[in-house]
């Protein structure tokens, strides 16, 4: 198994299209950079506008923590479109070059083919994301610095001291990971329909913009259907950035305000993954291939 994935790596990264991602990560992380160093004191007016009067904030607002949950905020919203051009590829672009009947004329089961190849999209995700992290979170901290991060939220204000942060990123890009391997489980099985790439992108990221709006209409009638849409989990990592308070209403260091939705966002991530590829491998065991 260890070989075919290492062959499916070769395969993925030989592609050009493969550093889109990287680049536009790069790009984009590089012009959220460029703005706030050059003008981030009137984004932090900004962003205190309506609370500067009851709130001071000692420290430096402006930090490295600061701008990686900026960035996150951004970049997670468009890295699933990062994700399909090589997941929603991964069967699709086999067939559209002719060599995916040949390859299964190997002495290799088509589930083994199948889960090589899912494996490889993932580890291509992991790498992504990775490089997401060295850019937004280790980078911005050598430029910007570290202080405490403070947050606002729909009606009141997180602060998390400088100490109590960094382990809540770590655990942020692995939940991040979580949602994008669902992203990348679901352009796979689309993958699976077609012989040309094009149509398994833009169905993945139809199918997630459709979900998406569905998660975030406030309407009684689809409220019963949000909790099982993937999408509505996808955004979990940010429950890692809210923290409980005593009696007193002091902030508990190291503590997380509702650990119990990141283990229910994680769950039916998970179960989407799991349907999604069990769904491709049923598929393509049956499936003729002609091309």
């Amino acid at each position: 198994m260890w070989t075919l994935i290492q062959i499916e790596l070769f395969k993925i990264f030989r592609r050009p299209r493969t550093y889109i991602a990287f680049a536009a990560i790069t790009g984009l992380i590089g012009i959220i950079q460029f703005g706030l160093k050059l003008d981030g004191a009137a984004y932090i007016d900004f962003m205190m506008r309506d609370i500067n009067s009851s709130i001071t904030v000692e420290g430096k607002i402006l930090n490295g923590y600061q701008v990686c949950y900026i960035s996150l905020q951004v970049l997670l919203v468009h890295v699933p479109l990062l994700i399909a051009l090589v997941a929603a590829d991964m069967i699709s672009g086999e067939a559209n070059m002719g060599t995916l009947r040949i390859m299964l004329t190997k002495p290799i089961s088509r589930t083994r083919f199948l889960l090589a190849k899912f494996l490889a999209a993932t580890a291509y995700t992991f790498l992504l994301l990775v490089w997401l992290a060295i850019l937004a979170l280790l980078l911005n901290m050598l430029i910007f610095g570290t202080d405490d991060l403070f947050l606002l939220k729909s009606d009141y204000v997180v602060l998390l001291k400088k100490d109590d942060i960094f382990w809540r990123y770590i655990w942020a890009f692995a939940f991040a990971m979580l949602a994008m391997t669902t992203v990348a489980s679901l352009g796979f099985l689309f993958s699976l329909f077609a012989e040309n790439s094009i149509g398994p992108i833009v169905a993945t990221m139809s199918v997630i913009i459709f979900f998406t709006i569905l998660s975030t209409l406030n309407i009684p009638v689809f409220n019963k259907l949000k909790p099982f849409l993937f999408t509505t989990h996808m955004i979990g990592w940010k429950e890692f950035f809210d923290i409980k308070v005593n009696d007193a209403n002091e902030a508990i260091v190291g503590s997380i305000q509702n650990p119990q939705k990141i283990i229910t966002s994680a769950l039916v991530l998970m179960a989407h993954i799991v349907g999604f590829v069990t769904a491709a491998v049923v598929i393509f065991k049956r499936k003729d291939v002609l091309s």
